[in-house]
């Protein structure tokens, strides 16, 4: 059965179906669909990125993303993967997600004690967790594995990755705790005022739309724009659009062969010191670092 989305706060509330007689929701999301949103649900969620690039938001986190991305989403903490700038393309079976009501799992641990293992994951999932390397990559194994399974031996495996995330110490923590003590249901007006904002930005980002453009937009002035904005996000609007030019800037650094000036005016950037601070800043190398970084990686062998 596929989920139902309501708008019920300050990120859409995406009702779960799982079916009654499985313990998880294992399946293959094309990008851009109707779920591709900024999205929370109390169920637990792996999501696997196959391929494709793009900018991961995970509570007041905004980081970027490659293939064998993989991140695990405790119970309603807001969430999204976008690939901007695709124009009308769609990537298909782009993710893989994995859904699971962690209170069903840690039920049974007084009959089967090894489950308890896992109590200290899901304590730290309620901020996201992203995990890196041979876990990283071990785990989109058994994600893809999963489906040429169901049943017991759909959930063995769910058992099996998330023992081997539990134990992993290639990881790190996404979101801050401030945002889960700020995040609170909001109103469907807001959520139509965000919808029409994120949208607005995801498509003209490269056209360096002002703050004033976007709240004038919605309907707002800019100081109430700005404080909703923070609000609803957990992010400043110019933290938000310099995510986007960046993800923007690494691609052609990485893809092409133009000139450092060139990309940095055309990620939206004004001038180009202004463009390598705030490069450095978000991926702790200058920008001729990480093409010379991107090169290397491209090697054979």
């Amino acid at each position: 059965m596929n989920p139902q989305t309501t708008r019920s706060g300050n990120a859409h509330f995406e009702r779960i179906m799982i079916p009654p007689d499985q313990s998880l929701q294992w399946r293959l999301d094309d990008y851009p669909w109707e779920r591709s949103v900024w999205n929370y649900h109390p169920e637990f969620e792996i999501h696997l990125i196959r391929h494709s690039s793009g900018l991961a938001y995970v509570g007041d986190y905004i980081g970027n993303f490659d293939a064998g991305h993989l991140v695990l989403v405790g119970s309603n903490l807001p969430h999204n993967w976008i690939t901007p700038s695709i124009g009308d393309q769609r990537l298909a079976e782009r993710d893989i997600v994995v859904q699971f009501e962690p209170e069903r799992i840690l039920a049974v641990s007084d009959r089967l004690p090894e489950i308890s293992e896992i109590e200290p994951l899901f304590r730290r999932a309620a901020l996201g967790i992203e995990f890196f390397g041979k876990t990283a990559a071990t785990g989109a194994a058994i994600l893809e594995a999963m489906a040429q399974t169901a049943g017991l031996g759909r959930l063995a495996m769910l058992l099996d990755l998330l023992s081997q995330l539990g134990r992993s110490t290639e990881s790190r923590i996404l979101a801050t705790p401030q945002f889960l003590d700020h995040f609170r249901p909001a109103n469907s007006t807001d959520q139509e005022i965000l919808d029409k904002a994120l949208d607005f930005i995801r498509k003209n980002f490269l056209k360096r739309p002002s703050l004033s453009d976007v709240a004038g937009l919605v309907g707002l002035s800019d100081s109430a724009f700005s404080r909703f904005f923070k609000a609803q996000t957990g992010n400043t609007y110019s933290d938000h659009i310099a995510s986007l030019r960046i993800w923007t800037a690494r691609k052609l650094l990485a893809e092409t062969e133009r000139a450092i000036t060139d990309i940095c005016f055309e990620a939206g950037f004004n001038n180009i010191s202004n463009f390598n601070r705030k490069f450095l800043a978000s991926v702790g190398m200058t920008p001729s670092e990480y093409r010379k970084a991107a090169a290397r990686r491209s090697l054979p062998g």
